[in-house]
């Protein structure tokens, strides 16, 4: 997946439900993400597996990337991600270096040493670990796994439990130069259009890049939020046709000011 590639929106989709995938590639994603892992049943795991060539063919007709959560340590999701072509990795439970590594040394058996990987933290040791953890070189993304943080805590997916370790595991990305995934708030309602489209804003004005979801009728709120508007872009514009150290609006355009234009522009 190149690394300048849009995350805005990354789509769960069970990887055994052909209802839900023929219709996938329609919903403006910048990535589907076909679920190995908590979306199906362990009775539908090999079938899951052993659709994932035709699922990925399927989702090809749209422009996103293809993506596959798999179940942490199981090589037989890595060997059928790999084998069916797929653009990134989600990998759960990535919470040491030592399961990253051995994530890494699967997907080298098995042809993927170009294929990066988004990884989700998911216990307070992978938390505390983050910044060792988000330099591994075969991550491109990481985001928290709120529900499984929660349980191993001991505590309630509530946002004000959620919020300091999600930022936590934010700026360790960002500190490493990776993208990071994710809202600072639950939202259990996905009728509840405004309450998404204000956390994906609260979210991006953090820094964040983009987030998963569950439900294609969030993919359009969180494409606008982790955008930049169009007074953002013109500003950009403006300071980059600038030259020298001048003022514009009464602010000094001087370096991190045209990197900040520069960035909002790759966006474009």
């Amino acid at each position: 997946m190149p690394e300048g590639r849009l995350m805005r929106s990354l789509l769960y989709v069970p990887a055994d439900q052909d209802r839900f995938i023929a219709k996938a590639h329609l919903r403006g994603a910048d990535a589907v993400i076909l679920d190995l892992e908590d979306s199906v049943a362990e009775d539908r795991k090999d079938f899951a597996r052993s659709n994932l060539g035709e699922a990925v063919k399927s989702l090809r007709q749209g422009s996103g990337a293809v993506a596959v959560r798999i179940n942490s340590g199981v090589e037989a999701d890595v060997a059928a991600a790999l084998g069916a072509g797929v653009d990134l990795l989600v990998f759960p439970k990535a919470n040491s270096v030592a399961a990253v590594d051995e994530l890494d040394t699967m997907m080298r058996r098995h042809g993927g040493e170009e294929i990066p990987v988004l990884g989700t933290i998911e216990s307070p040791a992978g938390v505390l670990d983050a910044a060792a953890i988000c330099r591994h070189p075969r991550l491109q993304a990481i985001n928290l796994g709120s529900e499984d943080f929660a349980l191993e805590l001991g505590g309630m997916p509530d946002p004000d439990v959620l919020r300091v370790p999600k930022l936590l595991v934010h700026y360790a990305a960002k500190a490493a130069g990776k993208r990071s995934l994710g809202l600072l708030r639950s939202i259990a309602d996905y009728a509840d259009m405004e309450a998404i489209a204000e956390a994906a804003r609260e979210a991006r004005r953090h820094g964040f890049d983009g987030a998963t979801c569950v439900h294609p009728s969030a993919v359009p709120l969180l494409n606008a939020a982790f955008a930049p508007s169009v007074a953002e872009i013109e500003w950009a514009r403006a300071v980059m046709t600038t030259e020298g150290t001048v003022s514009l609006d009464g602010k000094m355009i001087d370096k991190p000011l045209r990197d900040r234009a520069a960035a909002i522009l790759r966006q474009v």
